[in-house]
């Protein structure tokens, strides 16, 4: 029986077993304020010192959304980042917790030719973790389906500032019909509070 306390109590099994494996047994306050509100589909800002536990609660929702199974071939989950290394970096915490199931996740490296990463997605990603460039390009090129894309995340988006990138995530955004979009932080800046005017109008603001 799971001694896991809320909210990873409500889980889905394979991430309890997980969060057991790994031996994280408590959430941190972070976690206990928005991974109920993040299941609930909401759209979310959520901000929050280094260290409160973000990544994670990314990695969580995300696989729960997902239901923890492979499905189809076009992504269901994408996940923005700052650059190359920091998609390496999420791609191995995901790795971690979909160590024991069949769910795809799939970095795509900027620094590989851009037929290959074409080739590798079309064979088949739940998760999809790349730069706002990275998708861009896919997306002019026909390299990735965004028709299934159930949740949309940025992690530490505070890159946002850089016009470059905030100009791709408008792009992005716009070749998605619906899906729920999550923005992580350590603060609110004004390259985040832009998207309040786009694609994350009438969200919601969880500071911790």
């Amino acid at each position: 029986m799971s001694l896991l306390p809320m909210p990873f109590k409500k889980l889905h099994v394979h991430l309890k077993e997980t969060l057991e494996r790994l031996e994280i047994t408590t959430p941190t306050q972070f976690q206990k304020e928005t991974i109920s509100f993040i299941k609930s589909g909401v759209n979310l800002f959520c901000t929050a010192e280094k260290g409160s536990g973000k990544t994670t609660t990314l990695v969580l929702t995300t696989l729960q959304k997902l239901k923890c199974e492979a499905e189809g071939t076009a992504p269901r989950a994408i996940v923005l980042v700052e650059d190359n290394e920091k998609g390496k970096e999420l791609n191995e915490v995901f790795l971690r917790y979909t160590r024991y199931s069949e769910l795809r996740v799939y970095h795509a490296n900027e620094k590989e030719h851009i037929d290959l990463l074409k080739s590798e997605i079309f064979e088949g990603v739940d998760v999809l973790i790349a730069t706002p460039k990275t998708i861009d390009k896919l997306l002019l090129q026909y390299g990735v389906n965004t028709s299934n894309v159930k949740l949309f995340s940025i992690d530490d988006a505070e890159f946002l500032s850089q016009a470059n990138a905030y100009k791709s995530v408008l792009a992005i955004t716009q070749s998605i019909s619906k899906c729920q979009y999550v923005i992580y932080a350590e603060k609110m800046t004004p390259g985040i509070q832009r998207l309040e005017a786009t694609f994350m109008e009438h969200s919601n603001i969880i500071s911790v």
